[in-house]
């Protein structure tokens, strides 16, 4: 059933880490939550249940979210399940690390497809579908100001992430419609725990001010600040990293 007063959100990525306790947190917001996964359905349907359990409402799509054809389908998920689409917050994307000299072009092709034309798929079906008065919410990353090395196919696919919010704000002038990128430092999720030795996380947590990783609960908060009462931040890259850079 259609609630005509309920506003809406769809969290690509939603099947786990910051993507998923986004999208809970969203819920606890009392938006009705679409959770789109690229290839867990089995943990996007955990993140669906969770909301659930927790009173709230969510639906499960999934696709590549650089195949234009596959993400329309989960944006009429939206519009089918809930009658519409208020906010879209882009978490989804791939971080394979290696230095400039020896990664792969074949790898740096497939980061910059999945960052750079998801992100512009994504946003640019959000540009056309949301609801004025919405909010558009992409991921960059804290490392394009840390340069750290081995990043360089990653944070160069997060700059191109950047300028897009940058101008798609400007674009959508006259529909009181936000677009903002979070920026996290490094966060405790499987993403940025893949390949890394005990040794490297902790030296990473330390160099923090805050003497820790992030947790994906402190991201989710400046998403629900972003997509709730930040009717007047607009056009921003808003690092969350507890004062890493």
């Amino acid at each position: 059933m259609v609630n005509s007063t309920e506003r809406v959100a769809l969290v690509t990525g939603g099947s786990g880490g910051i993507g998923r306790v986004s999208a809970e947190r969203l819920a606890a917001d009392g938006f009705a939550v679409v959770v789109h996964y690229a290839g867990s359905r089995d943990r996007a349907e955990e993140t669906a249940k969770a909301v659930t359990r927790a009173g709230g409402r969510a639906a499960v799509a999934g696709g590549d979210v650089a195949d234009e054809n596959a993400m329309t389908a989960v944006f009429d998920v939206a519009d089918r399940e809930f009658g519409g689409l208020d906010v879209v917050v882009h978490t989804a994307g791939i971080m394979p690390l290696a230095p400039v000299a020896q990664m792969d072009l074949d790898t740096f092709d497939r980061v910059q497809r999945t960052n750079v034309r998801g992100t512009f798929v994504v946003d640019q079906l959000a540009a056309r579908r949301l609801r004025d008065g919405g909010a558009i919410i992409n991921f960059s990353t804290s490392v394009t100001r840390l340069q750290i090395p081995g990043y360089g196919a990653y944070a160069a696919s997060k700059g191109a992430v950047e300028a897009l919010t940058l101008i798609l704000a400007r674009e959508l002038r006259g529909r009181d419609i936000t677009v903002n990128a979070v920026a996290p430092g490094p966060t405790a999720t499987p993403l940025f725990f893949e390949g890394k030795s005990q040794e490297t996380i902790d030296r990473i947590a330390s160099m923090n001010p805050m003497g820790r990783l992030g947790a994906p609960e402190d991201v989710a908060e400046a998403v629900a600040f972003l997509a709730g009462p930040a009717r007047w931040v607009n056009g921003q890259v808003l690092h969350v990293n507890g004062g890493a850079a």
